[in-house]
């Protein structure tokens, strides 16, 4: 290699460790206001700062957490030793119909980008936190709509390959709540792009105002948005048979899948309190964080409400919450 190119490697390398943060409080960098340090942090804007950012911990011989808007996870209280990198590119522009998005912009920018825009197609995600990055790589969805339907491409940055590399829609391979990116640990997003439609601004406020107002009844107090994902309805039909004919003549089947939140409401368990965690009363998918919960506190009542609905319904609950540090 050529000494220049040495040099140069040396010199982003340095410049990585010196922005290296230690023993850094996760709580504040997620919605559920529950976590415990990480013993190494950076926050990266750059795809140099990405790649180095990965080298330094492969280097250094420790993991690291990729942490997004902090939306969809739940950190374990103890020292978290690995690197946690938060993406935090923020570019975001409009060309045509055509949103271009840096992964760690927040959902809600892109949304409102869209709707100044006259652009259609995002009026569900109105109210949802998080970034996009986190949105897509879950593939997010809501009144039966997913990101991923919008998605023409993303740029993801392989950490085997030490490569960025671009995929379009068909190879993000989006599935319910799960993408490539959410399979493939490899892989990080670091930029989106979102195909939607012109329309008038008239029914694109009219369409975010209506999906906004019932998202307002959501919990207030901090969670993670839905613990556990929706069952299939050939599932619950085979496993369930009742609850399956329940759900179906109370109109609770909706585009082929039956709402965990529902199958909870069922049970006794809305409102159940494990130390400062409950399961909330106004959305029983919701766990939230009432008085400085614990994740322990969280994790005692996920195992709680798989255990009674395999005990009443026979049905096994999947979370859609991602774990952090708890290896």
């Amino acid at each position: 290699m050529h000494i220049t190119s040495c040099l140069l490697l040396y010199l982003l390398a340095m410049n990585i460790k010196s922005r290296i943060k230690k023993n850094v409080a996760l709580a504040p960098f997620t919605t559920f206001k529950i976590g415990g340090k990480a013993k190494f942090f950076i926050e990266v804007k750059t795809r140099n700062d990405l790649i180095n950012a990965v080298v330094w911990a492969k280097n250094n011989g420790i993991n690291f957490y990729i942490l997004a808007g902090g939306s969809n996870v739940l950190i374990n209280d103890k020292v978290i030793n690995a690197l946690v990198i938060k993406v935090n590119s923020k570019n975001l522009e409009v060309k045509r119909n055509i949103v271009q998005s840096g992964a760690g912009v927040v959902l809600g920018e892109v949304v409102n980008m869209a709707i100044q825009h006259n652009l259609s197609g995002l009026e569900w995600a109105r109210g949802i936190p998080g970034t996009i990055g986190g949105a897509v790589r879950g593939n997010a969805a809501a009144f039966d709509v997913a990101i991923g339907s919008s998605i023409e491409s993303i740029v993801v940055y392989d950490v085997v390959k030490n490569k960025f590399i671009t995929l379009n829609n068909k190879n993000c391979r989006f599935g319910y709540k799960n993408s490539i990116v959410k399979e493939n640990h490899s892989l990080i997003i670091w930029e989106v792009k979102l195909r939607l439609k012109k329309s008038t601004k008239k029914n694109i406020k009219n369409n975010s105002n209506k999906y906004l107002a019932i998202r307002k009844n959501h919990p207030k107090l901090p969670s993670a948005g839905c613990v556990f994902k929706n069952f299939s309805a050939n599932y619950v039909k085979d496993n369930s048979p009742e609850i399956y004919q329940e759900a179906k003549d109370n109109k609770i089947l909706r585009n082929k899948l039956i709402s965990a939140g529902w199958l909870i409401s069922r049970t006794d368990l809305p409102g159940k309190v494990v130390g400062g965690a409950q399961v909330s009363l106004q959305h029983a998918n919701f766990i939230v964080n009432y008085n400085q919960a614990k994740a322990e506190d969280v994790i005692i009542l996920i195992g709680l409400i798989k255990q009674k609905l395999r005990t009443e319904f026979n049905l096994q609950l999947q979370e859609e919450i991602e774990y952090i540090g708890f290896e």
